[in-house]
Formats: structure tokens, sequence, C-alpha cells
């Protein structure tokens, strides 16, 4: 079941007066160290990334210092990150592809984006919304699960939850949303033990609706 139109303009409302600009957890210098955090942040926290990416950065924030470091000096920076063989691989493989083929720029289209290696269609989405302000919806597990629950998208996959809400959400909202339902996600509407009792959207969310008065 989706919320009126009515109803998603009030959530998105109170989101934008609770916080006008929301912005990525993820610390980046430039786009290029975005991108790299995007990629790192698979099956990882924010917090663990930007820890073990301070130092990186520090030597490294080109696609080009990336490829002068090696991946054996890059595992050292980021192997307590978490699957550091396969993500390795990929951003030294993207660095290179990044000079190669777009003169060593961080592109700003979605295709050219998911033609770099390690780089799927959510990470693409992060980068053009982040980076670029374009009205992306990148859908990760938060808006995977939280989405349906409120009653904001139907879908049981990423992109159908994607374009579910680029459909029902209103223009206008699109630049902030994701981080919006992001934070919400992480924060108030959280897997295990979700705080309704503190939640700015209860009256209007499907699941809150259905709770009883604590």
């Amino acid at each position: 079941m989706i919320l009126s139109k009515q109803q998603i303009v009030e959530i998105m409302e109170r989101f934008k007066v609770q916080n006008p600009n929301p912005k990525s957890e993820l610390d980046f210098k430039n786009p290029f160290t975005l991108l790299v955090s995007v990629v790192l942040s698979a099956q990882a926290t924010d917090k663990s990334v930007n820890f073990y990416t301070k130092p990186l950065y520090e030597v490294a924030d080109t696609p080009q210092k990336i490829l002068a470091l090696g991946q054996e000096k890059l595992i050292e920076f980021i192997k307590p990150i978490g699957l550091w063989k396969n993500k390795s691989k990929n951003i030294i493989a993207l660095s290179k592809k990044l000079i190669e083929d777009f003169g060593g720029i961080v592109p700003d289209s979605r295709e050219k984006l998911m033609s770099l290696p390690g780089v799927g269609r959510k990470t693409a989405n992060v980068v053009l919304n982040v980076v670029f302000g374009q009205n992306t919806m990148p859908v990760d597990t938060h808006l995977l699960r939280i989405c349906p629950k409120i009653g904001l998208a139907e879908g049981s996959t990423p992109e159908q939850v994607e374009n579910s809400l680029l459909k029902n959400i209103p223009a206008e909202y699109l630049q902030h949303a994701h981080h919006w339902l992001l934070l919400h996600g992480r924060y108030v509407c959280t897997a295990r033990n979700p705080k309704c009792n503190e939640c700015l959207i209860r009256d209007l969310c499907l699941y809150g609706r259905s709770l009883k008065d604590d």
C-alpha cells in the first residue's frame, strides 16, 4: 500500500524542517575519494570507512596516486574495513579505467560510472546525487527495508523500490530524499527496536499507525 500524495508531501516537509540540508556521512575530499569511499562502504559502516580512509586520502586522493601507491600498500590502509581483496582489486582497476577512459575525472553519467569495476547502480546513484546534485535515489539496505514499511514505495528489490520512490516522491524533494530516508533508517527506524515513540512521521507511517500507543 502506498500513502497518498498529500501524506508523502507531509513526510518530506517534516524531514525538510528537521534537516534542511542533509549531507553524506562519508568523509571525502573530492569526487574520486567519494567514489572510493562508497565502494569501500559495502557491508561496512561509514564510521569505519571514514576512520581508515583518512590516512589513505592524505597520501592518495587521485586515481594517479592510488595507482602509484599500488594494491599491496592500498590493502594496508583498507584491510580492517573488510572484503579487502575484492575492494582493493576494484579500486586499482577503476582508477586505471578512470585515467584511460575519462582523463582521470569521475564521470557524471550513470552508464559511465557503472562501466567502472566495482561500481553498481547504488554506488553510481550516490555519486551522481552527492557530487553532481542529480535527483537520483540510491537504495541501500535501509531504504529497501523502511520505504515499503512506511508506505512510500512498493517492491522487494533495490531497483523496484528505487523506481517506486522516483514515481511517488515529488521532484522538488528528490535532491535530499535519499539522505533523509537513509538517516531515518539508520537512527530512528532501525531494524531492531525501531524508535517509533521518537518518530516524527509515526502518525503518517503505515507501520507506525498499526501500533498501539504505549
